[in-house]
């Protein structure tokens, strides 16, 4: 159902709200950029630091914008289970195809209580549920058991978002529950590996700068041409690193303001512009790509 490249969606803003045009806009681009699924509200989209108002607003943009030409799967995810339901609910009212829900953060439960958070979402949602297994940010790691058990039981826990930065989960997550469920890539450089032991595609940061590009590599696994999507990965790859130099959604947002594909590279506090070093080795990735910046580095 979610194959191929899906874009983890960065949430521009102007004037210190959400620009909405520009969020329309991003929409259209990407559809044209043969991306295959749209993932706002995410951690690339700062939904951390945006007001339930703020991330139902932007859930409403895309949906309305998409018109069902590709997936939207929403970033509804929460610490607290009795929030999850309630954004998971409303995202499904605004028609959504699918939510991304993450692990819960900070509070650190354990395996039963992950169990207990996801299945209680599941049993309330009307629409699929991709996990989001990021330990890097929630401080908790879903384990294959975990993930299997929950999948056995809900029929709508569909997929992982696999964050973990190990193959091994990949392969034994696909060993044991075969194509029943999904594992879609979380790791911009993973991507290809983890293709290569079965996952369906990519919720990607670095496609919000190259589309065409990530969707490409997709597609050449999908027809079998390993060469290209070799090729596009290594090419992809020094683009990739740079996009992590800083906490993302920073790197991305920069580049993608040098580029010309937004305006403006605000963001909410904590999370700040990049470093003028980072700036200026995000552009030099970005020249090496073939990536051309619209205005001088460090401006």
């Amino acid at each position: 159902m979610f194959k191929g490249s899906y874009v983890a969606l960065i949430t521009p803003f102007k004037d210190g709200q959400i620009d909405e045009k520009k969020l329309q806009e991003l929409v259209e681009w990407h559809i044209s950029e043969r991306t295959n699924g749209l993932v706002p509200m995410g951690t690339t989209g700062e939904s951390a630091t945006l007001s339930y108002e703020e991330h139902y607003k932007a859930i409403d943009i895309v949906v309305k914008q998409t018109k069902k030409r590709v997936p939207v799967i929403a970033g509804a995810g929460s610490n607290s289970t009795r929030e999850a339901i309630e954004m998971t609910t409303e995202a499904a009212r605004l028609g959504v195809d699918a939510v991304l829900t993450v692990n819960p953060y900070y509070n650190k439960p354990t395996q039963d209580g992950m169990k207990a958070h996801f299945g209680a979402i599941a049993k309330a949602s009307t629409v699929p549920l991709v996990l989001y297994n990021i330990p890097g940010r929630s401080a908790v790691a879903l384990t294959v058991d975990t993930i299997v058990a929950l999948a056995e039981k809900h029929q709508n826990i569909v997929a992982v978002k696999e964050s973990t930065g190990s193959m091994d989960v990949t392969s034994e997550i696909i060993a044991r529950l075969g194509k029943k469920f999904s594992v879609i890539s979380g790791d911009d450089s993973l991507t290809l590996p983890l293709m290569s032991m079965g996952a369906i595609g990519v919720i990607s940061v670095v496609a919000n700068l190259v589309p065409r590009a990530v969707s490409d590599m997709v597609a050449a696994v999908m027809d079998g041409d390993w060469v290209k999507a070799r090729d596009l990965h290594l090419k992809l790859f020094p683009l990739v690193k740079a996009m992590f130099i800083e906490t993302n959604p920073q790197p991305v947002k920069a580049a993608m303001k040098e580029a010309g594909i937004i305006d403006f590279d605000d963001m909410r506090l904590p999370m700040i512009p990049v470093s003028a070093s980072t700036r200026a080795q995000v552009i030099a990735a970005m020249k090496d790509f073939g990536v051309k910046p619209a205005t001088p580095a460090g401006k």
